[in-house]
């Protein structure tokens, strides 16, 4: 390698180090972090799988629709946006003044709101980034050019907006209480979300999902691990076996230890690999 080359090298991989102190809970936080992304990976395959598509193609789609699809009833156990949501959630009347819209924001100490009409109908999301490009294009004294003149005729015309139906960004992306945590926080990833309205059937606003809610319900803690890797062990290996197997979990990294012979070593670590929430599995078993 060159000088120039060890001068690049070394440069990307300032660039990769923090740009600042690491906090004690860091690297625990990017653990989650990647778990939770793997659960929003399947999430996405079986939406995928049920429309019968590649998952490639599923993530290639646009954003949702506004109104969620009827949802299939769940399984038993598996966690739901109504065991998790907020409620009562914060709302905007769609004829609020924007200078209200912020205070309530300010008030509810939101980033976003969803909009309700008068029969608590949701018809859009108001954000900060909404009130603050208002008065930022009032400011400028902005007059439309000829490039991109559709575009800031949009943005002219929503700035002069005084009302929450006039800043609000519509269709709004929304989920039913009765979908699973996982499809809700694969819908939350494609739409960029931090918090998504649910509400009935009939667009009724009956609460709000945040994402770190659908992140500590698709988690599983180490004891949760744990207890379906032994249930695993209990299904595929013979008694004997069983017995000579210890587990041992930490921050979704399954550690086997013990004696089994290597056929059914290799079948026992394909069958953990494919548990939800295992981040690795640690294949200490030697040969009995």
């Amino acid at each position: 390698m060159n000088k120039h080359e060890n001068f690049a090298a070394e440069a990307a991989a300032r660039r990769a180090l923090p740009s600042r102190r690491w906090s004690p809970g860091e690297t625990a936080r990017q653990d989650m972090l990647i778990r939770y992304l793997g659960a929003v990976a399947a999430a996405a395959a079986a939406q995928a799988r049920a429309e019968g598509q590649a998952p490639a193609e599923a993530a290639a789609r646009p954003a949702p629709a506004a109104g969620p699809p009827p949802q299939p009833p769940p399984e038993a156990g598996i966690p739901l946006v109504r065991d998790v949501m907020d409620v009562p959630a914060a709302s905007v009347p769609d004829d609020l003044p924007y200078r209200e819209v912020a205070r309530l924001l300010a008030r509810e100490q939101v980033g976003a709101a969803p909009v309700v009409d008068a029969g608590d109908h949701v018809v859009g999301v108001v954000s900060e980034s909404d009130l603050l490009a208002k008065v930022a294009f009032e400011a400028s004294g902005h007059r439309v050019g000829r490039i991109g003149r559709l575009r800031e005729r949009r943005l002219e015309g929503k700035a002069r907006g005084e009302t929450a139906a006039d800043l609000m960004t519509s269709p709004a992306i929304t989920v039913l209480p009765g979908a699973t945590v996982a499809e809700a926080a694969w819908l939350a990833a494609l739409s960029r979300l931090k918090r998504v309205p649910v509400t009935d059937r009939e667009g009724r606003l009956v609460g709000v999902v945040r994402r770190n809610a659908l992140l500590q319900a698709l988690i599983r803690d180490d004891a949760g691990i744990r207890a379906e890797v032994e249930a695993r062990i209990e299904a595929c290996c013979p008694p004997g076996d069983r017995e000579a197997v210890a587990v041992a979990v930490h921050d979704g990294i399954v550690e086997l230890t013990g004696r089994m012979p290597p056929a059914g070593s290799a079948r026992l670590v394909a069958e953990v690999e494919n548990i939800a929430d295992v981040v690795e599995v640690k294949n200490l078993l030697t040969a009995a």
